[in-house]
């Protein structure tokens, strides 16, 4: 028997193209599955430790004897202890002599204002007050000559009578010395640095020779390093050429005593104030267990 032909241009059925989606269902589940196994990774340490506490708070429980209320032991709520009086007058000790500090920093720029007078309304001296003290702002020219160290006649006038109103006082004193970024290349002074060290130096050696005692001066030379005005004009090189008095309103802070500890064994006298006993209510008349 002669083989039967299909038509010209049947095509053959395909019969298994589900396999198609199957496998990219297969493909998406296994990729579902994956990323929840990396979802549900547990950090061992957190779990374990949350374990314990609730073995532990479940251990703390009694039941009484009739099996009916949960007696829990009392709660007691801790409270910051009270500051030992020592310590409180330490305190209050350190207030007061921040306080006094500051009234004397007030009457001292006032003081310096008033001896310093004639200078400071030719705009040669600015006293400013801030939070760390006073500083006395003095201009090259009211002091030195055009690159020289030695103070002039009129400036040790002016600096003694600076000298006679701080000498009293324990505040630390440190004198600055700054010029222009003008070059200098004397014998005496072969740059900048010299020259503002030494002209701090100067007003150092002064106020030691009236009374200040030099523990409490430090000098020190910024040569053209720290300007507070732009060099590149006469009025800004004039103004950083200066010498700086600052007075720093620093408080010794003394450390108060350590309390004794308790020895070990012995009682408290009292109990800390502000401690107190949680307990629920309960119709049990038997003590805490």
């Amino acid at each position: 028997m002669a083989r039967r032909r299909r038509p010209h241009g049947e095509e053959h059925e395909n019969t298994e193209r589900w396999l198609v989606s199957y496998a990219d269902f297969i493909t998406l589940l296994f990729a579902f599955f994956v990323v929840m196994y990396s979802l549900s990774s547990v950090n061992e340490g957190k779990y374990r430790i949350l374990s314990n506490s609730l073995i532990q708070a479940f251990r703390s429980a009694n039941i009484n004897a009739e099996g009916q209320t949960i007696v829990a032991p009392p709660v007691v709520v801790p409270s910051s202890p009270p500051v030992p009086i020592k310590r409180l007058k330490a305190r209050d000790k350190q207030d007061a002599a921040r306080e006094e500090a500051a009234r004397k920093m007030r009457d001292m720029a006032s003081d310096i204002r008033r001896v310093l007078g004639p200078l400071t309304g030719d705009g040669k001296v600015r006293v400013t007050e801030g939070a760390f003290g006073v500083t006395v702002e003095i201009n090259a020219s009211a002091l030195f000559s055009t690159g020289e160290a030695v103070l002039g006649s009129e400036a040790n006038a002016a600096l003694r009578a600076v000298a006679g109103v701080i000498a009293d006082s324990e505040f630390p004193i440190m004198v600055e010395g700054h010029t222009d970024n003008n070059p200098i290349n004397t014998l005496r002074f072969p740059s900048n640095w010299e020259l503002s060290s030494a002209r701090a130096s100067s007003v150092v050696r002064l106020f030691i020779e009236n009374g200040v005692l030099p523990s409490r001066l430090t000098a020190a030379g910024y040569a053209d390093q720290r300007p507070i005005a732009d060099n590149d004009t006469d009025a800004g090189r004039t103004r950083n050429r200066r010498v700086a008095i600052m007075l720093e309103s620093r408080v010794p802070v003394s450390e108060p005593e350590a309390e004794p500890e308790p020895e070990s064994g012995s009682e408290p006298s009292a109990m800390i104030p502000g401690d107190a006993i949680l307990s629920p209510e309960s119709n049990d008349s038997r003590p805490w267990e």
